[in-house]
């Protein structure tokens, strides 16, 4: 008995200990999650604690890289950190989108979501490195970003009607001029084309600066270009303002009209720049972020700024913004395929 009963005391003490054994391997993870989870809550409790890169898929001096660095400049202050661009450029912005959806989503790259990457490249371009509504978390829109579509002062089109007019009795003969194929431009006045159900002879130029040059000088007698490019040589008098692609007239343009005045109604096909992060960034930088672009965007003088350059402030809440960039890309997707556009 002796023996049997030492047995039973032997089994029973390891039978608990396996079950403290058990219970320890299911207690101590709960009471480690705290820990694991402090540092992660932690850093986005006091982010930024070092500086946001910013990049920007277009070369210093354009439109874009203005929108950035105003927004950098004014940004950085009130983050408590500076807010970097970094000018990436190359494929029409989609080098930029690229390294922004493949960083580390932790709120220390953002990129400057533009029309060009998110909404225009997928049609464009038979392959992207990225996808344009999984791999980003918008934050907010900042601007629309108008067309102009303009003629030599000394062609005989001197309104928008007059210019379809021509171009209807006379098809594939007006030549105008653009950035690029595949730019924000360009593709505004496809659409033009399309509703105004015109044929003219397109003119890609490597660049708004030389598609102006050749406008002014006559090579071609139409423009279609963005505004901040265009304005000044209306203003002076070297080019003449047909229309704009916005819904309503331009603040730095208001003499001339609005496409959508023209006998158009409704027409608008805007450019627009925002700010967006890597998917998975968490979701506390990310309203912080807006809050910050949304009070930055509200400031007298960069709004002044960006509306003198012909950017018109146009903010977005995330939800927004990111419900208008899959309409965006819908939209001009349907138009490059239908219109058989190809990226140069």
């Amino acid at each position: 008995m002796t023996g049997g009963s030492s047995s039973t005391m032997l089994a029973n003490q390891c039978l608990e200990d396996d079950m403290r054994n058990a219970v320890t391997r299911i207690l101590l993870p709960m009471a480690l999650l705290p820990v694991l989870a402090a540092p992660t809550l932690w850093a986005v409790d006091v982010y930024p604690t070092k500086p946001v890169r910013f990049l920007v898929g277009f070369p210093p001096g354009g439109a874009n890289d203005l929108v950035a660095r105003v927004a950098a400049a004014r940004m950085g202050p009130r983050l408590g950190q500076q807010v970097v661009v970094d000018n990436r450029s190359g494929a029409g912005g989609n080098i930029a989108h690229d390294l922004a959806a493949k960083a580390t989503p932790d709120g220390y790259t953002m990129v400057l979501a533009s029309v060009a990457s998110l909404a225009m490249s997928p049609g464009l371009y038979a392959k992207l490195p990225y996808d344009p509504i999984n791999d980003f978390a918008p934050v907010a829109q900042l601007v629309d970003v108008s067309s102009l579509i303009s003629s030599h002062p000394s062609s005989a089109s001197r309104t928008l009607k007059d210019f379809v007019a021509r171009a209807k009795q006379q098809p594939d003969k007006l030549t105008v001029g653009n950035p690029g194929t595949g730019s924000i431009a360009h593709l505004a006045f496809e659409l033009f084309k399309a509703t105004a159900a015109i044929k003219v002879v397109n003119v890609p130029y490597k660049g708004g600066g030389p598609a102006v040059i050749d406008a002014m000088s006559g090579q071609v007698e139409f423009l279609a270009g963005v505004i901040s490019t265009g304005a000044p040589h209306v203003k002076t008098g070297k080019l003449r303002g047909l229309g704009v692609t916005s819904l309503k007239r331009s603040p730095i343009l208001p003499d001339v009209p609005a496409v959508a005045e023209g006998g158009y109604p409704g027409f608008e096909a805007s450019g627009w720049l925002g700010i967006a992060f890597p998917t998975k960034t968490p979701a506390p930088i990310i309203e912080r972020m807006h809050r910050e672009a949304v009070a930055v965007m509200a400031m007298s003088d960069v709004r002044e700024q960006l509306q003198n350059a012909g950017l018109e402030p146009a903010v977005k809440d995330t939800e927004a913004f990111r419900a208008y960039i899959k309409a965006e890309l819908g939209k001009w997707t349907r138009l490059i395929r239908e219109a058989g556009i190809k990226a140069d």
